[in-house]
């Protein structure tokens, strides 16, 4: 069935919400703790994208792999860092902290496809740098002010997250000015893998009971192989501020996830700075789009 632009706005709602689920499944793990939450989460999305990539691209996969060269696995290393990264933070601090950091991804990516590919940022950009700044700062600041270091550590380790995302995407537009087609989902692939490689050690020894062990099947699955295909196929047909702005209901449907099913209720601070995010980087997509029309 061809993917029309409203299949698409309605496949990457749903994408958005697979992986806002992320949160609240963590808060029902019983033992797993720390790396081995990561080394299981990207265990079975390796064994999830090893069955799904096949079928999908047949023999084609490999001469693609190939073709990328060093761009896939300096891909591959950033989702790693993600991987790694994404599941660290959420045991250390809120669903909500974890979230709204990770938001400012498309910030980051405009700093750094400033310096290394010299994009010039128009001043609506730098107003939502410093705005969602403000907001960060309003959020972290006032719960620091609590005395509770874990929030810190959890936002140092959230931050790698938007970073190995901007360095990710930046690698993807000079493979693709060089001529070479680079894969996002080979190198999630080439990512899953790295990360099982790197945390099994620090995860050693294994701990998790079968519901854990179940739980994490899940997230490797369903919240990140599966839809990580989909938003691959929906960027295709959707324009970039689409994909931008269906991208941050992530954090919406992940902190009313975690709320509900969980009973982890973000603080005040945290909704006032998430909110001003949030608002910066929909700002600055709507304007940005608005222009290019």
């Amino acid at each position: 069935m061809p993917l029309t632009h409203t299949r698409a706005l309605f496949l990457m709602v749903l994408v958005t919400l697979m992986w806002s689920i992320a949160g609240v499944v963590t808060r029902h793990l019983q033992a797993a703790e720390g790396f081995e939450v990561t080394f299981w989460r990207s265990f079975f999305t390796l064994l999830a994208l090893l069955v799904l990539l096949p079928l999908l691209q047949g023999r084609a996969l490999l001469p693609r792999m190939r073709a990328a060269g060093w761009a896939l696995w300096v891909s591959g290393i950033c989702w790693s860092v993600m991987f790694t990264a994404f599941m660290l933070a959420l045991t250390l601090t809120s669903v909500a902290n974890v979230l709204v950091t990770m938001a400012l991804g498309p910030l980051f990516t405009a700093l750094v496809a400033r310096v290394a590919l010299g994009h010039r940022l128009a001043p609506r950009t730098w107003l939502a740098i410093v705005l969602a700044g403000v907001g960060i700062a309003w959020m972290y600041g006032t719960q620091l002010s609590l005395g509770d270091g874990r929030v810190l550590a959890g936002t140092l380790v959230a931050l790698c997250v938007p970073v190995a995302a901007a360095v990710n995407w930046t690698v993807v537009q000079r493979s693709h000015a060089a001529g070479r087609d680079l894969d996002l989902v080979p190198a999630v692939l080439v990512g899953a893998l790295l990360s099982v490689l790197t945390t099994l050690p620090a995860a050693l020894p294994l701990g998790a009971t079968a519901h854990d062990i179940s739980l994490l099947a899940v997230l490797g699955v369903f919240q990140l192989a599966i839809p990580c295909v989909l938003a691959v196929r929906c960027a295709r047909v959707l324009a970039a501020p689409e994909v931008s702005l269906l991208a941050l209901l992530e954090v919406v449907f992940g902190i009313a996830l975690a709320w509900l099913g969980a009973g982890e209720e973000p603080s005040p601070s945290v909704l006032a700075g998430g909110s001003l995010v949030i608002l910066a980087l929909v700002g600055n997509e709507l304007l940005g789009w608005r222009a290019r029309r």
